[in-house]
């Protein structure tokens, strides 16, 4: 800690300096995480109250939402009351902290994604083998193989970021606090980290989306082999899976798979993955998903019911 003897806090710069568009962007991204918590806690609810839990693709469903909740939490509610103030805060320890979560919790989630594909995998085009190939025992396996991998990426970068010694500028131009904005303050040469931090974030992500990509070519193309129907109900369940991929994966890898460098429209970018996309999850899973709205009418109908009996 000798190093960062001269900072004990930076100053976030936020998205705007602009009154009136904190204002807008406080009540817009206070709906964003208040529809985010709500969403992904009605599919945590419905699939945990419901047979479904024991079907894997909810298995990994519930994960999924679980890891949206945690990987949003270290980074939204700062933003959320930062719109509120004039100066933008954050204690060493505290941006330290955020560093390693976003990524741990974001690694866990990609690694959950690769699973869901995996799962899918198998139930197009094993159909035969499924309940065989994805027992009770493999999903606890792909979950807990997906924590230590977000562990494994997130280490690296966290270590990379305690290294980093600042003796003067503490101006970070972002909402919160993540490894390249940090590399623009450092009191030091950071291109060996920059590189560093391409091969364990920007190559972690590309490689996992070529794989999805290419796992999921696999699916659609096993797919002719398909009656209308199933063939209409696996398109429709992949169709989601494909979408959230996508809108995670995109402005991912424009971030990190590239020269070590920060652009104003950076901040913009990253709000799609650590606010967007993981509050299209839900609606995504949801309105796509006969079988998930057929549960949560029959789970939350239940309930109501039950409640005006007993009243």
């Amino acid at each position: 800690m000798e190093n960062h003897r001269n900072v004990s806090e930076f100053i976030l710069l936020g998205l705007s300096s602009d009154y009136n568009i904190q204002i807008f962007c406080f009540v817009f991204f206070l709906f964003c995480y208040i529809v985010l918590l709500g969403g992904n806690l009605l599919i945590l609810i419905s699939v945990l109250c419901s047979p479904l839990f024991n079907q894997p693709m909810y298995y990994f469903l519930v994960h999924l939402s679980s890891m949206d909740i945690c990987y949003t939490s270290t980074v939204t509610p700062k933003l959320i009351a930062d719109l509120l103030v004039e100066r933008k805060t954050i204690a060493y320890s505290n941006c330290m902290f955020q560093v390693f979560t976003m990524h741990f919790f974001g690694g866990v989630e990609v690694f959950i994604l690769t699973a869901m594909a995996y799962d899918r995998y198998v139930a197009i085009c094993k159909p035969l083998h499924y309940m065989l190939i994805m027992s009770r025992t493999k999903c606890n396996f792909l979950v807990i193989a997906a924590w230590i991998g977000g562990a494994i990426h997130a280490f690296p970068l966290f270590t990379i970021a305690i290294s980093l010694p600042f003796c003067g500028p503490n101006e970070i131009d972002h909402y919160f606090c993540d490894v390249f904005p940090l590399l623009k303050i450092a009191c030091t040469d950071t291109y060996i980290n920059g590189v560093l931090i391409i091969a364990f974030s920007g190559m972690v992500a590309l490689v996992t989306f070529v794989i999805l990509f290419f796992s999921y070519g696999v699916i659609l193309f096993s797919l002719r082999n398909q009656s209308a129907e199933g063939r209409q109900k696996a398109l429709s369940t992949c169709g989601s899976h494909i979408t959230v991929v996508i809108l995670f994966f995109a402005p991912d890898i424009f971030i990190y798979l590239r020269p070590p460098t920060t652009f104003p429209e950076d901040k913009i970018v990253a709000l799609f993955y650590t606010i967007i996309a993981p509050m299209f999850n839900p609606l995504i899973y949801t309105l796509r998903n006969t079988e998930m709205k057929n549960t949560l009418r029959k789970v939350w109908c239940q309930r109501f019911l039950s409640r005006e009996a007993h009243t």
